[in-house]
């Protein structure tokens, strides 16, 4: 019968991590993380136009 190890395996995204360490610089990563950090926040700007523009509708729609 084979011993089990005692050391955790690495999940995916470890691994991605470190294949992405290797193949792409420091700059693109870096570059990267931006670019990823920009999407989610003009997804949060979206979602605050939205809520304010439905906010407003119905202010309007109380008020006509």
């Amino acid at each position: 019968m084979q011993a089990v190890r005692d050391t955790a395996r690495p999940s995916v995204t470890d691994a991605l991590r470190a294949v992405e360490s290797l193949l792409i610089g420091t700059g693109q990563r870096t570059a990267r993380r931006n670019a990823w950090t920009a999407v989610l926040e003009d997804r949060r700007r979206a979602k605050d136009r939205m809520e304010t523009q439905h906010a407003l509708e119905a202010v309007s729609a109380r008020t006509s």
